[in-house]
């Protein structure tokens, strides 16, 4: 067909083939843009009408729509190069100065260039802005790529590839990112460019596991800076913290530490900080207890309040920090803030990881649904762009849901999938699970074994994160009669409690005090325990707080006392969907005389009844999405969602998008009137 085309259109006159070619060039169709263009080459209407005639195009209503995609391939393919170029110069001269106009304006001033032309890359430099406010990273990779092809001076080719390679990695071009880094690096020798390209690549390194590399990216670049610009080199020593962390490699954060306490540089602002916290990540590297993590929340405090805006990949590194000190709203809000971000700028690349972030600060707000929700797709979209470590966390985040809900089987095949990657957050959650899981079902001896395989006291452990795994470690071991064990844990437990901000985190300190403390001492920490769980934070901890109390006023025969606390603990159980955990409060319950109808759970909620993603589907739809606005902002086809939204309305009683608006649809998964 494609031929037919060409033969027709080849059997015109030049005028009629010039127009074609003039609104092949043009991707608009504006009959003014293409009649214009088409009279600085010496044509004029009645080209138009001959073309129109042969049935190859349609005018009217202000524009020229080809009849096939076809025929636009043919008119503009059958051209001469030079006619070509004659025909994007005369488009480019015509946009000219044009208000809206002025990135087509520098496309074809682009595709008009036969060499290096500054001005057709620096046009095109400011239309890759343009894109990246509109959301199209992929457009912006095309735009600065195509602007370095046409850099005379190297160092701007350099620097322009540099950011094509940053945007197809936030596009989730890896591969295409990895191409475009690898070009920019002969060409870069400005120690800001060469920073921004390190950060690229070990992003690229990230996304593929391989946080060796990642580290040796940024650590190299530091060093090849540190003379040129030692402040610059510092954040790269910083941001090589997280990979070597990630890889265990403690032995390359203590070298990285000494080497920034040998420099001299004394600026302020969130340098600083950088350099304190490099100080202290050293230390812990080589086990030395902590002093305080003021050094920490100093860090994250320094680069929240910067007045210049930061990268979405910088932000989202700041959320990682905001976990470990175990601020879990603060990381939640900015998280959820980069989601949305990146989702308005189809920045794709970089969705598993903040959707790993979402996900992590959901589960541990009490919002399961919701982290299942962001966890599969987040999961989803990282296997779409082959980013093999953040698949890895994400399926972190649904082990760990498994083991809450007790739910065996799937806990297992999660952990499986990710049994080969060893790396100290993939590793650890995995580690985490399974001894939470082993501890819901009675099984404490098997959690500590295993944590002693995997290093419960070694430098893995030796971070805040201790609190999402030491209290389980602890409370198997005062069930496994191991109080030695229960002794070394809780104490690891009460140095990190002692460094956090969060009550939630004293909180468990003391009922890991009270699992160890004698009867006239337990009550004591456990009431201090609840007054700190009362401030909020962590509802699955308050609820096993709880629990150990009621169980402990059970044994000692205070029946009345310990019903109420099982009854708090049971229904925060049963909202969590933490079986075994609620199967446990109920038999307590029933041993305190507490008498149940049914199996005593909490009625289900009408949003119970629907997948996690019809979920996240029709919160989306109630506020007016329309199907192709959802499929756009989850990467999902419109048909997808229309599927979705067919099966969710039967079971939420409704009929249709005005019936869904109306109602309230609250964050804890029940729906309200």
């Amino acid at each position: 067909m494609h031929r037919a085309f060409r033969d027709r259109i080849a059997r015109l006159p030049e005028a009629a083939r010039t127009v074609l070619l003039v609104a092949a060039a043009d991707d608009t169709g504006s009959l003014d843009v293409i009649l214009t263009a088409a009279r600085t080459l010496g044509v004029d209407l009645a080209g138009l009408d001959t073309a129109e005639a042969a049935g190859l195009v349609h005018v009217g209503d202000g524009r020229v729509t080809f009849r096939h995609p076809l025929v636009r391939s043919a008119a503009y393919h059958l051209a001469s190069f030079m006619r070509r170029l004659a025909a994007h110069r005369a488009l480019a001269g015509t946009l000219a100065g044009r208000p809206g106009d002025v990135d087509r304006w520098a496309w074809h001033l682009a595709s008009a260039a036969t060499g290096p032309d500054e001005e057709s890359a620096a046009a095109l430099e400011r239309s890759a802005e343009h894109a990246r406010a509109r959301g199209g990273h992929a457009a912006v990779a095309a735009a600065c790529e195509r602007a370095a092809r046409l850099s005379p001076d190297p160092r701007e080719r350099g620097r322009r590839l540099t950011l094509a390679a940053a945007a197809a990695a936030e596009a989730g071009l890896y591969e295409r990112a990895g191409e475009l880094a690898d070009q920019a690096a002969a060409d870069v020798a400005d120690p800001q460019v060469l920073a921004y390209l390190a950060r690229t690549r070990a992003m690229i390194a990230m996304a593929r596991g391989e946080a060796e590399t990642a580290h040796t990216v940024l650590t190299g670049t530091a060093e090849a800076i540190i003379g040129q610009a030692e402040d610059v080199a510092v954040t790269l020593f910083f941001d090589a913290l997280t990979p070597a962390w990630i890889s265990s490699n403690y032995a390359a954060i203590a070298r990285a530490a000494t080497r920034v306490s040998e420099l001299h540089s004394t600026k302020a602002g969130p340098l600083r900080p950088m350099r304190r916290v490099l100080a202290g990540m050293g230390g812990l590297a080589g086990e030395e207890p902590p002093a305080g993590l003021a050094w920490l929340r100093d860090m994250i405090e320094g680069l929240r309040d910067r007045s210049e805006p930061a990268e979405l990949q910088e932000r989202a590194q700041l959320a990682i920090w905001d976990l470990v000190i175990g601020d879990d709203t603060m990381a939640y809000e900015r998280a959820v803030a980069i989601e949305r971000e990146c989702r308005d700028q189809g920045a794709i690349g970089l969705l598993p990881l903040v959707l790993s972030l979402v996900a992590r600060s959901q589960m541990f707000l009490g919002l399961h649904r919701e982290a299942l929700a962001s966890a599969e797709e987040g999961l989803r979209i990282a296997r779409d762009t082959d980013q093999g470590y953040y698949a890895a966390l994400l399926v972190g985040v649904l082990t760990y849901l498994a083991a809450i809900e007790g739910d065996e089987e799937r806990c297992l095949k999660f952990a499986e999938q990710i049994a080969d990657v060893h790396d100290a957050a993939t590793g650890g959650m995995r580690c985490v699970s399974l001894n939470l899981l082993d501890l819901a079902l009675g099984r404490p001896e098997m959690a500590l074994r295993r944590a002693e395989a995997f290093g419960a006291f070694g430098p893995a452990a030796r971070t805040v994160m201790i609190m999402h795994r030491m209290p389980d470690l602890v409370e198997a071991a005062v069930r496994a009669g191991r109080p030695r064990f229960a002794a070394a844990a809780s104490e690891r437990v009460q140095m990190w409690a002692a460094q956090t901000p969060s009550s939630w985190a004293d909180a468990v300190a003391l009922r890991c005090s009270a699992l160890l403390a004698p009867d006239e001492d337990a009550e004591r920490y456990y009431e201090q325990a609840l007054h700190l769980h009362q401030r909020g934070g962590r509802p699955f901890e308050r609820a096993r707080t709880e629990l150990l109390y009621g169980e402990w006023l059970r044994r000692l025969r205070r029946r009345a006392d310990a019903r109420h606390q099982l009854r708090s603990a049971l229904d925060i159980f049963d909202r969590l969907g933490a079986r075994p955990w609620a199967e446990r409060a109920r038999a307590e319950l029933r041993a305190a005389g507490e008498r149940q109808t049914g199996d005593g759970r909490a009625s289900e909620g009408v949003l119970d009844r629907l997948t996690p993603q019809e979920l996240q589907i029709i919160r989306l739809a109630a506020t007016g999405l329309s199907n192709r606005d959802i499929a756009a902002q989850l990467f999902l086809s419109p048909r997808t969602i229309g599927y979705h939204l067919y099966k969710a309305y039967p079971k939420l009683g409704v009929a249709s998008r005005a019936e869904l608006a109306r109602l309230d649809l609250d964050e804890g998964g029940r729906l309200t009137g």
